[in-house]
């Protein structure tokens, strides 16, 4: 009997755990002092509820990216834009949308986890004229990634040369998320180069004859100088690019 009652005390105190933690995870809301998770931020929804085993938060001065401790651009409170997070919004989405890195996203809104809600409200940028925020230096190269980039062979608005294959997020051995944490699978129609981060460095916007404005965000171990692949969602798509030259413009 006295084995029956530790038993079930034992049960109800686990039970009781699993609700608080439960309960915890539902009601998060992001505070002040947690680490901002970059390699997840396009894989997880904002309605998304992660468990102890799920998370794979990176603290920043984990991140071997010597820039990583570069200042981003303050907004006082006159300049700050914001906007409401809704269903289906990501860190990722939202940076796009307002224009901005997601290191600005992270130090404006104290953001530690990579987890955001329906109904938070984060600051996306400046209201003042434009409601875009122009980039600072700092933000041109997001630390997002565990890679040690040497200084880029170019800068803004400069052209290269260079020889172009494709590839697909579905090839053999592709994860399908990129070196700068984007899910290609979830986002088939996002245009995305993998480049060589000591020529283009990763994480900046390009132009690329034939295939429009991208985002330098992968790397490859074919890769290396002068290279690079293009990504095509398809395929027949990636096959018929097959390999050819052509021009890469630094946009910032």
């Amino acid at each position: 009997m006295l084995k029956l009652k530790v038993f079930l005390l034992a049960t109800i105190f686990s039970f009781s755990t699993y609700t608080v933690t439960y309960a915890t995870i539902l009601s998060h809301s992001v505070e002040i002092g947690e680490r901002f998770s970059y390699v997840q931020y396009l894989s997880i929804e904002a309605n998304t509820l992660l468990d102890e085993s799920e998370e794979r938060n990176v603290p920043l001065q984990d991140v071997s990216d010597p820039i990583d401790s570069m200042p981003v651009e303050l907004l006082s409170e006159a300049e700050q834009e914001r906007y409401t997070v809704v269903n289906g919004d990501n860190l990722f989405r939202i940076s796009l949308d307002h224009d901005v890195s997601l290191d600005s996203l992270a130090s404006w809104n104290k953001l530690a986890g990579n987890l955001i809600h329906p109904g938070d409200v984060l600051i996306v940028g400046g209201n003042a004229g434009d409601s875009r925020t122009v980039l600072t230096e700092s933000e041109k190269i997001p630390a997002v990634s565990t890679l040690t980039p040497s200084a880029p062979a170019v800068g803004d608005g400069k052209e290269l040369l260079v020889t172009a294959t494709a590839y697909t997020a579905y090839c053999k051995g592709c994860s399908g998320t990129t070196a700068y944490g984007i899910d290609l699978r979830t986002y088939p129609n996002q245009k995305v180069i993998a480049v060589d981060p000591k020529i283009i460095p990763l994480g900046v916007k390009v132009w690329v004859e034939g295939y429009g404005e991208a985002i330098a965000g992968d790397t490859g171990g074919a890769i290396k100088g002068k290279k690079i692949d293009v990504f095509i969602p398809t395929y027949d798509g990636a096959m018929a690019w097959g390999v050819k030259k052509v021009k890469v413009k630094i946009l910032n």
